[in-house]
């Protein structure tokens, strides 16, 4: 199988020095193995997307120095896709929709138990208020969840393989971890046709991605990833968590950081090879 690795950007604001990181680090990979590098844009949540950051991203990254293969794979094509995804869930009795708002999980969840984990890599942990209801009664407002006892019980758990420095080697689901610290994760969120964690499972796939090249503030998501890959009988690929680029006080970038935007040292006049170095990559070898 061809080495594979994508970058998956939304576009919801400017590209900064962690997004090049990123696309240089999963490019870097793939041209090293003689493998393909893809991009994808990751834009399910139309309420943010915007079609001008799109072309930024486009001409970002072909200013560093990257090409991909056309055309471009888009999420907003793809509803039908991930509803089809949804629908073999649904139909091993995985999924239930869900009307709680976040104030609603809030009161429900009560006060905190000690040494019991708040909050996982899908935000606050849910305490399972709706889980009975049929998915037959679903409504445009409810959120669809998966019933994760139910689905830890339905396919034989496996483990994935990590390159990243940081969590380098073999590493196995635990049930336990799975019921306790992550709950009934959201696989369609309102008004969007999907969640991140379902479409990025369908996406890869989909793709062919043999390599996910990611943020380390993502490892904890792939033991969900992982679970919907063996549900969904997908498979897994070696994954690479890779070290966030952090201001000078410590803090991960975010979109709001323009004064770190790639537009913004273009338009200073730095040249891809001084973004290369900026963010600890040697240079092109193109």
């Amino acid at each position: 199988m061809t080495f594979t690795t994508r970058f998956a950007p939304s576009p919801t604001g400017p590209l900064h020095l962690g997004h090049a990181y990123s696309a240089l680090l999963a490019h870097d990979m793939a041209q090293a193995h003689r493998g393909r590098f893809l991009l994808r844009i990751e834009d399910i949540d139309q309420s943010r997307a915007r079609p001008a950051w799109e072309r930024q991203i486009y001409e970002d990254l072909s200013w560093l120095g990257l090409d991909w293969p056309q055309p471009v794979m888009r999420q907003s094509d793809r509803l039908a896709r991930y509803r089809a995804a949804l629908e073999q869930l649904t139909a091993m009795g995985l999924t239930y929709p869900c009307r709680c708002n976040r104030a609603d999980i809030e009161a429900a969840a009560g006060a905190p138990q000690e040494g019991v984990p708040q909050f996982g890599p899908d935000g606050r942990i849910y305490p399972g208020t709706c889980r009975s209801r049929p998915m037959a009664g679903r409504t445009p407002q409810d959120v669809v969840r998966l019933n994760m006892e139910k689905a830890i019980s339905a396919v034989e758990l496996r483990g994935f393989l990590e390159s990243g420095p940081e969590f380098n080697g073999t590493h196995e689901l635990d049930p336990e971890q799975l019921l306790s610290a992550v709950g009934d994760i959201i696989l369609v969120r309102r008004n969007m046709g999907s969640s991140y964690h379902l479409s990025v499972v369908v996406d890869d796939a989909d793709q062919g991605i043999t390599h996910a090249v990611r943020g380390a503030d993502l490892f904890e998501a792939t033991q969900i990833h992982v679970l919907l890959q063996a549900l969904l009988g997908f498979p897994t690929p070696e994954y690479h968590h890779h070290r966030l680029i952090r201001d000078e006080t410590g803090k991960r970038l975010a979109k709001r950081d323009d004064a770190r935007a790639i537009a913004k040292y273009r338009a200073e006049g730095a040249r891809p090879q001084d973004i290369r170095a900026m963010v600890g990559l040697p240079p092109s070898s193109c």
